[in-house]
């Protein structure tokens, strides 16, 4: 008796009924896709609730900033003084500082504010008679037209500017309570944050501290190492800008200075708009060939912010490519504005010394794992 043969197989699988065939490719795309997916929400609802406590998140970031600032003073003041007295010389010397860097760059454009206006009186009117001649050749009635369109635009929208103008004023409001929050952070956070990451750390399952402490203390290391290193890159931009405007005698050479001091927090992108500004007012005071030689110096500058402060500086702290830096930055702008372009590269670098520092622990012998990180502030 002869034997039936075998059904024929099933294009879905090897038998009519059994489980699909599905390519290990396919397989292995789909498990990444929906861990993906699984990360990116939560991703999302982090950002969400931070959203909603974005002025407390900014406040605790800045307390955190003063504090890599001020802790190495306030340990320095510590060896003479009970630690208290020395937090407090500390946060007292930074206020003083800052305070007079304001009074300076006020008394500067206060004495400059009668021959700025000259100037750029002046300036205004060769911008206009070049723009007339070749190869530009605009009418000579355009910008007579443009003043008066922009005079009527400014008296038919006065209320809009009025409620613009109250507007700014809460908020105003709101960043001196995010500023004397992130102070009165700053200030325990300096005194005794050492303590404050033990104690929540103690609160967590015994199987987790380890982890905890590993990953606090490879935070802490590359978040002050980034935030001591920006602030030389800053200070070099600033003094090397400085003196450049100055000897270019360029107007307002010590506040664009200090707007350059600021802009270099934003990486790649700070220090050349902060120029283009100098760039502007080296036009309007100066003429097109100081305004260029400003051109130029946004070049030079970038040189040496990209090729040799950085590398030099922050190697040692925050080990990241310039492409993952650009697009740390970009992504922050787009999500949260300025302060997510400030914020977005020590995150990112926070968040990789982090696994690293935990793939480290992996892989070392039992009880190595927490060698010499306290963690916290």
């Amino acid at each position: 008796m002869s034997t039936p043969p075998d059904p024929p197989a099933s294009p879905l699988g090897r038998l009519s009924g059994a489980e699909p065939r599905v390519p290990r490719v396919l397989r292995t795309a789909a498990a990444y896709a929906w861990r993906i997916l699984a990360v990116g929400v939560v991703v999302q609802a982090s950002f969400s609730v931070l959203g909603q406590f974005h002025r407390i998140a900014v406040a605790v970031f800045l307390g955190l900033v003063v504090t890599a600032l001020l802790r190495p003073v306030a340990e320095l003041f510590a060896r003479v003084m009970p630690r208290p007295l020395a937090v407090a010389a500390a946060l007292v010397g930074g206020i003083v500082l800052i305070l007079g860097v304001l009074t300076l760059i006020g008394e500067t454009v206060a004495d400059q504010r009668t021959g700025l206006e000259r100037e750029f009186v002046a300036g205004i009117d060769r911008i206009e008679r070049r723009l007339e001649e070749p190869p530009f050749r605009l009418a000579p009635g355009v910008f007579d037209d443009l003043q008066s369109r922009i005079g009527e635009a400014l008296s038919s929208h006065r209320s809009t500017i009025i409620s613009t103008a109250l507007s700014g004023a809460s908020r105003l409001l709101e960043v001196l309570t995010v500023l004397a929050l992130a102070l009165f952070c700053a200030v325990f956070f300096t005194h005794s944050g050492d303590r404050q990451w033990r104690w929540v750390c103690d609160q967590l399952p015994a199987a987790a501290r380890d982890r905890f402490t590993v990953a606090g203390g490879a935070a802490w290391r590359t978040f002050t190492g980034y935030t001591h290193g920006i602030l030389l890159v800053a200070v070099t931009n600033a003094v090397l800008v400085g003196i450049a405007l100055f000897a270019l005698g360029v107007p307002l050479a010590v506040p664009l200075a200090l707007l350059e001091f600021f802009a270099a927090f934003i990486p790649l992108i700070g220090s050349p708009i902060a120029l283009a500004v100098a760039a502007v007012v080296a036009l309007a005071s100066k003429g097109p060939l100081i305004a260029l030689v400003v051109v130029a110096l946004i070049v030079v500058i970038g040189q040496i912010e990209g090729h040799l402060l950085h590398p030099l500086v922050m190697s040692w702290a925050v080990r990241l490519h310039p492409v993952v830096v650009a697009l740390s930055v970009v992504g922050g702008a787009v999500a949260a504005g300025v302060i997510g372009a400030v914020v977005a590269v020590p995150l990112v670098a926070v968040v990789w010394s982090v696994y690293q520092a935990l793939l480290e622990r992996r892989g070392a012998p039992e009880g190595l794992g927490s060698r010499g990180s306290n963690g916290g502030p």
